[in-house]
């Protein structure tokens, strides 16, 4: 690992960079400042939590115009498209003086930062490696939680002494002092995959490359869809409904903190493991699994329970979010080949980013209607067992295909 983290600094670098900075279009952190924006403006939360979900959905909707850019323009010169806006968003979500201004705010953040810097980075990982793409993946990822570690409570500091637009002011020039010059430098060479890696006990075919029209009319990847959609969509909900929940089962605020901060642990160690699997057995032999800790997830926040349950739901979040996380960044290109990668994963952004918005509405709305959230995690859990079916199927129908492909480049 070492020697591997030493060869491939600066590309490992730069996306572990523009996933870290990616923080500030994320759910989480913008949710910092939610507060101060009602007060502001005079938002309900039913208000606040419209305009923010149609900013999401709006940003959704561009991802797939805007993300086929990183198969046209080099990455540096992308990193340098994508960073001042998101800066320049910040500035806006700082000093917005309508709920106009507001709102473009969020769907700038939405649209590059949770959605460009995150695209970017694994899209270039995934076309630049190759045979250890997967652990080339799972250290870029690694910027998402550590961003979720520091942020947030280097951000608290800031708007305690001088307010939340100062805090998003510097996020701004943090953004175009550090994050813009370093991701540039280490982005500036690309860097050329090692096709035959001479340790490689893998044979393996030369990945065609499919088009993003090619890919939506191939039946797999639609199926794929239905266990890829479900981490985001039920992440989303349960973390969205916290407040639901720690009061449903009297778990204190305070050990809900500490849980998050096992959550995080867990996370870095299984996104590491599922990095060592996948350059081992490749990803779609992961691809069956990783359903598996989501559903115990949801079965066991069904039932609830005392405090130890809720450090029992992070763990198995932790081992869900580690593995996926990875998982989705190899995957594609393993699958499609890396030619059309920045189209084709923007697609697939895009229906995430779709998910996200969705769980939250659509489970709160069931709320209202009188079906409680432990019932409706039961029948999620439900739904992760029945995905993990159609979804090793469905690898066994990939697999097929390229042993197919083997078999047709074998002279």
């Amino acid at each position: 690992m070492y020697e591997f983290f030493k060869q491939n600094f600066r590309w490992l670098a730069g996306g572990f960079l523009l996933t870290y900075f990616s923080s500030f279009g994320q759910t989480f952190f913008v949710s910092s400042s939610v507060g101060e924006w009602q007060a502001q403006f005079e938002l309900s939360h039913g208000e606040f939590g419209r305009l923010y979900m149609l900013a999401t959905l709006a940003s959704a909707l561009c991802l797939p115009f805007l993300g086929r850019l990183v198969d046209i323009m080099p990455v540096s010169r992308m990193v340098l498209l994508v960073i001042p806006i998101l800066a320049l968003a910040s500035l806006l979500a700082a000093n917005a003086s309508s709920v106009a201004i507001l709102a473009i705010a969020i769907f700038l953040l939405r649209l590059f930062g949770q959605g460009m810097m995150t695209h970017i980075a694994l899209t270039a990982t995934g076309r630049w490696f190759e045979q250890q793409r997967g652990r080339a993946i799972s250290i870029v990822v690694l910027g998402h939680q550590g961003g979720e570690a520091t942020l947030p409570l280097l951000f608290a500091s800031v708007v305690t002494t001088y307010g939340f637009q100062t805090g998003w002011t510097l996020g701004a020039v943090s953004l175009i002092v550090i994050g813009l010059p370093l991701t540039y430098y280490a982005y500036r060479r690309p860097r050329i995959p090692q096709e035959h890696h001479q340790n490689s006990e893998m044979p393996t075919a030369e990945i065609r490359s499919w088009t993003r029209s090619e890919v939506l009319r191939d039946p797999l990847f639609w199926i794929l869809l239905i266990g890829v959609l479900a981490p985001p969509f039920i992440g989303t909900t349960i973390f969205y409904h916290q407040v639901y929940l720690t009061d449903l089962n009297g778990w204190p605020p305070r050990m809900y903190a500490l849980s998050l901060t096992v959550m995080a642990g867990t996370t870095v160690i299984f996104a590491l493991t599922c990095g060592a699997l996948i350059d081992r057995f490749n990803a779609t032999s992961v691809l069956p699994f990783f359903l598996l800790p989501l559903a115990v997830t949801c079965f066991v926040l069904s039932r609830g329970g005392p405090v130890p349950t809720l450090f029992v739901v992070m763990i198995l979040i932790g081992i869900s979010y580690g593995c996926s996380s990875t998982l989705f960044g190899a995957v594609w290109p393993e699958v499609y080949g890396t030619l059309h990668l920045g189209a084709i994963r923007s697609v697939i952004v895009s229906f995430m980013v779709f998910a996200t918005a969705a769980g939250p509405g659509l489970t709160g709305t069931l709320i209202d209607r009188g079906i409680p959230l432990p019932t409706q995690m039961y029948w999620a859990g439900i739904y992760c067992l029945l995905a993990t079916v159609v979804v090793g199927l469905t690898s066994l129908e990939l697999k097929k295909r390229n042993k197919h492909a083997l078999e047709m480049a074998t002279p």
